[in-house]
């Protein structure tokens, strides 16, 4: 575990925007925490050594308020997904999709590696776990400097797209 924990570190932060396009539809519906995903383009630009697994960072839609995230990197082995995705979940409630929308995300630090569950309600409360998670890192001082200097960039400059 130690040696995936310095290798995600390597790559953090990492900063990223893209697209949000339709994905499995199985946030919402069978996991109760929607995820905005991106485009195949996007998830091949991820640096090829970044390890699969469960991040934390921050996350802005468009040009809107910036939010705690914890994100999805891998195949989702429980869903044994054949595409590698990279899956994030804004911890806030939006009142309607934004498919079509630029997402920007800031990667600060690393939770746990990728692995499979048993059960559907294994995996619902490891991700409940990993959102508590996220938010008690967020909270961090080392984190929160991070918030805005990806967000609030001078016109014109563009990141990842």
């Amino acid at each position: 575990m130690r040696g995936r924990c310095a290798a995600a570190m390597r790559h953090l932060p990492y900063f990223c925007r893209g697209e949000v396009v339709k994905g499995f539809g199985r946030g919402s519906s069978q996991l109760g925490v929607p995820t905005a995903n991106f485009s195949e383009q996007v998830v091949e630009s991820f640096p090829s050594d970044i390890p699969t697994g469960i991040y934390y960072g921050w996350a802005s839609v468009g040009n809107g308020d910036v939010h705690k995230m914890v994100l999805s990197i891998g195949w989702n082995p429980f869903y044994k997904n054949i595409k590698k995705s990279v899956e994030t979940h804004i911890i806030n409630t939006f009142k309607e999709d934004f498919y079509g929308e630029i997402l920007s995300i800031a990667i600060v630090g690393y939770i746990r590696s990728e692995k499979n569950f048993n059960s559907l309600e294994t995996l619902i409360s490891a991700i409940q776990e990993d959102i508590e998670e996220a938010k008690r890192q967020l909270d961090l001082p080392e984190h929160l400097k991070l918030k805005d200097n990806f967000f609030h960039l001078p016109e014109g400059k563009i990141v990842n797209i």
